[in-house]
């Protein structure tokens, strides 16, 4: 019997799952506003207290832990760890951004060892993924993305009956920020097109064109990590993301020419991100999850864009919306999921298969430049 917990962490909203793998009793599942983090990180530990007090024992929690590091007990990570699974300069930190929240908690989890907390790897962490398609990369997907691609292989062996190692898939995630998308092979991740080097979501433009972030690194006099955070789908739009919820974005693209034009360009982005990943594996599904998939008539014009590019090219590919036993987010699942594989219960072969526990590295290993550049992204980080 295993009670496990896994915890998302989103842009705009902190997500928690835990269930009984005898049982199946779901032991929480509820979300907490990212703001609220910012302010306060410690509510969240008291949260997952009242959830071991309430079931006794938790035996295994994966925490929030942005970019990843290597598979590890919270109580195991480095002041360095933290840093770089939470990168940002000395101005952002003054910003308080939301990651200054997320670094805190990370630390906050560390020390609380009551609670049996694990960190967690990002998609560079990986062995699976051939070292060529980690160069220059950073984000090639965040943690918690790895979260979303565990609850898509289990959806996919629990279909065909077949074990997590002869998976086959596309996972993509449409979130409030950033679409993702993630490659399986053979039960493995092995390429991924994610967030701030993916195509453009919601509120984040995803990659930036070289020349870009030249003229806006030389036109700034500060050039901080909110910049990541414009030029989506709704600037394109030309509305504000904070106050035109994805419903009615999705409504008024129907309506609007412009907003139609930036809701063609997000739908269009994920079937970029799923052709661009086309080379590094042969999927036999799509699944599609995050905040905007659970809008059913945004789920048709993505499942209609897809298909209408695969039989273009004279194949077909199954396209799904993941579904997930939460009320908060499905990437909440997949890390209760791991969290249950790590501590040796039913989802223990799954660890295994995506090779977690010989994950390593850290985010600017497969960066090339001259050392002496490497070395002064360093100095500009809080470490």
């Amino acid at each position: 019997m295993v009670k496990a917990v896994g915890i998302d962490s989103g842009t705009r909203s902190m997500d928690f799952f835990g269930f009984d793998d005898e049982t199946g009793e779901i032991i929480i599942d509820t979300s907490v506003d990212r703001n609220k983090v910012t302010e306060n990180p410690a509510v969240i530990v008291e949260l997952l207290r009242e959830v071991q007090e309430k079931y006794e024992k938790i035996d295994a929690i994966v925490g929030p832990c942005g970019y990843g590091m290597s598979l590890k007990p919270a109580r195991e990570a480095t002041d360095e760890e933290i840093a770089l699974a939470t990168f940002i300069t000395e101005a952002d930190v003054r910003r308080r951004l939301k990651i200054v929240g997320l670094r805190e908690l990370m630390l906050l989890l560390r020390e609380a060892r009551d609670l049996n907390v694990y960190f967690t790897p990002g998609v560079i962490h990986l062995p699976t993924v051939p070292e060529w398609r980690k160069a220059n990369r950073i984000d090639l997907g965040t943690a918690d993305k790895v979260f979303t691609v565990a609850l898509a292989m289990v959806r996919e062996a629990e279909r065909k009956g077949i074990p997590y190692s002869q998976t086959n898939l596309i996972a993509v995630e449409v979130g409030f920020a950033y679409t993702s998308a993630m490659a399986v092979k053979n039960g493995q991740i092995v390429d991924a097109m994610a967030g701030t080097a993916g195509f453009p979501g919601y509120l984040g433009m995803g990659f930036m064109d070289g020349e870009l972030a030249y003229a806006l690194a030389n036109a700034l006099d500060d050039f901080g990590k909110l910049a990541l955070f414009q030029g989506g789908a709704s600037y394109i739009a030309g509305v504000d993301p904070f106050s035109i919820s994805p419903e009615e974005f999705v409504k008024l693209a129907k309506e609007d020419e412009r907003v139609g034009k930036g809701y063609r360009a997000m739908v269009e982005a994920i079937v970029k991100d799923v052709f661009a990943l086309l080379p590094s594996a042969k999927p036999e599904s799509i699944y599609i999850s995050g905040r905007f998939s659970r809008i059913p008539e945004f789920f048709s014009d993505v499942k209609e864009a897809l298909n209408g590019a695969f039989e273009s090219y004279g194949f077909s590919i199954e396209v799904l919306k993941l579904e997930s036993r939460a009320k908060a987010k499905e990437a909440a699942e997949g890390s209760a999921i791991i969290a249950n594989g790590i501590a040796g219960g039913t989802y223990a072969p799954l660890v295994e298969s995506l090779k977690l526990r010989e994950s390593s590295g850290s985010i600017f290993d497969w960066v090339n430049l001259k050392e002496r550049d490497k070395l002064r992204i360093f100095e500009k980080l809080i470490l």
